[in-house]
């Protein structure tokens, strides 16, 4: 499946999608999806010892300032592989299962 047909979320704004570009605490490498294709290219090398302290990617059918999708971080206790998705971005839950912002 092409990534570019993943929906922004399953119950908009309780579930939002999140496709997972760069994992946490990943090695300088800046990746993209194609926006033709929608397969996953490396982008870049970083030349910079920066590295992403949690998972960096996007929801899918949003627009930012920039005019690309709307960039997130998703802090998790591993690392999730670039193109997978992430059902609960922004948030955690809590011991009785509401969502805290």
């Amino acid at each position: 499946m092409s990534l570019l047909n993943v929906p922004a979320g399953k119950d908009l704004p309780e579930d939002i999608y999140v496709v997972i570009e760069i994992p946490a605490n990943a090695d300088p490498i800046k990746y993209e999806v194609d926006k033709e294709s929608g397969a996953l290219f490396v982008d870049r090398f970083m030349s910079t010892a920066m590295f992403y302290p949690c998972n960096y990617g996007y929801i899918n059918h949003t627009l930012s300032l920039d005019g690309d999708p709307v960039d997130v971080l998703v802090p998790t206790p591993y690392p999730l592989q670039p193109g997978s998705r992430d059902p609960l971005p922004s948030g955690w839950r809590s011991e009785d299962d509401r969502r805290i912002w």
